[in-house]
């Protein structure tokens, strides 16, 4: 038999419950740590497994998270709580070390293939308000090490201009933009509250833009591709015709966002090849195609999965709207092009001497664009113009003092 400790997360909250020595994770008894974990919890909840950590003691307990799409109703045991209070003084000892094996990192956010930009986004606010808790329990005040982990962030993912503003603006909010003058610093509690309060605004404002989008399409039928979170909660809320999911190589996210919408939507549910995206829309009674979007540029353009551009140059020639949903916080301040590449090996891995590309995003042009649809609703140039200004008003801590005054933390900008 073997005992894990059980790190069920819900947006930025983890279940912990009461115990003789205060609160702490759930421990859980089987071989399967799937298994173990639904008896957690009340129903049958949905879980995902993300990773399992190192052992921890003699015992050899080891954390497994997992990722919940609900937040299940527990008893007064049991309470979902913000992981920072495992350090409070009403949690049992050591109560913090089994969440931080298993904590987002830089490392891991670098490394995610698998969920979108604005997931990402929320993971690295974890990581920055993670850090800042623990400085903060051990009476650290200098807030060198934040800024420090705050560029690392920025530099996890730098295609992901939604990772880049969350990031910047809860450095920002804690005091960080305009008020470098020697003593104001930032403390590191107030860039824990402020990524804490960071978190809560980036899962409303994904929701929100979702929900402006289901609107929209209600009683259409749409093609998408890729996998967005957003997107997903949109194609889930609304009542649609039908929908046409294009599988995505090499990595063929597609699939298995055809199957979860045919498991939740009473609608005909169709994936197919990429390249048959043109033949889809010509064919098909297609109202609309709707895409999320890893970054907005200043100027409008679209920077998205490989294959939003085709898909949005075929439905222009069928006069098909294309919709990008996503929250304003994925309006970049930056013009500068940023694109990932993927595993070639991925493309082809023989032994011919063949030169390999597997571009991750494309750009697409604004033009082909009917809509960016956001928690403010639908954006025009000019507000996504005044969303970027609002973006780089909040990068400016990155930078160094232009007002002729010497810096006193000089060692800090790199």
């Amino acid at each position: 038999m073997t005992t894990f400790y059980a790190v069920l997360r819900h947006h930025g909250d983890v279940l912990v419950e009461q115990g003789e020595q205060g609160w702490a994770l759930p421990t859980v008894d089987g071989e399967d740590a799937d298994r173990a974990v639904a008896g957690l919890v009340p129903g049958d909840v949905d879980s995902q497994q993300v990773r399992i950590g190192a052992p921890i003691g003699n015992d050899q307990l080891r954390p497994v998270l997992f990722d919940l799409p609900e937040r299940p109703t527990v008893g007064t045991e049991r309470a979902w709580r913000c992981p920072t209070t495992l350090l409070d003084d009403d949690a049992a000892p050591s109560a913090w070390d089994p969440y931080e094996r298993v904590a987002p990192t830089v490392r891991s956010i670098a490394a995610d293939d698998e969920h979108g930009a604005a997931s990402l986004s929320v993971r690295a606010l974890e990581v920055l308000r993670d850090r800042a808790a623990l400085l903060a329990a051990e009476g650290e005040r200098d807030p060198d090490e934040l800024h420090d982990l705050g560029r690392r962030l920025l530099r996890a993912r730098p295609s992901m201009a939604v990772l880049r503003n969350r990031v910047n603006r809860a450095v920002s909010d804690a005091g960080g933009a305009d008020e470098w003058n020697g003593t104001d610093d930032p403390t590191p509690d107030a860039i824990q509250r402020a990524a804490t309060a960071g978190i809560d605004r980036a899962i409303d404002s994904d929701a929100e833009a979702a929900a402006a989008a289901a609107e929209l399409i209600e009683g259409d039928a749409v093609l998408t591709l890729s996998r967005s979170g957003t997107v997903l909660d949109a194609l889930g809320s609304a009542t649609l015709s039908g929908v046409f999911v294009a599988e995505s190589r090499p990595a063929r996210e597609g699939i298995d966002v055809a199957e979860r919408l045919a498991a939740e939507h009473d609608a005909p549910v169709t994936v197919h090849t990429d390249a048959a995206i043109a033949h889809v829309l010509a064919t098909e009674d297609v109202d609309a195609v709707l895409v999320g979007a890893d970054t907005i540029l200043p100027d409008g353009r679209v920077i998205n999965k490989t294959g939003t551009r085709v898909a949005a140059l075929a439905a222009a020639r069928e006069e098909v709207p294309v919709y990008v949903v996503a929250a304003s916080d994925k309006v970049s301040h930056e013009s500068a092009v940023n694109l990932e590449s993927g595993d070639t090996g991925a493309v082809y891995d023989g032994e011919a001497g063949l030169d390999v590309l597997n571009p991750t995003f494309d750009v697409t042009p604004g033009d082909l664009v009917a809509g960016v649809i956001a928690e403010r609703g639908v954006l025009d140039a000019a507000e996504i113009e005044a969303i970027a200004e609002e973006h780089a008003a909040a990068a400016a801590w990155q930078d160094p003092p232009t007002d002729g005054h010497e810096d006193p933390r000089e060692s800090e900008w790199e």
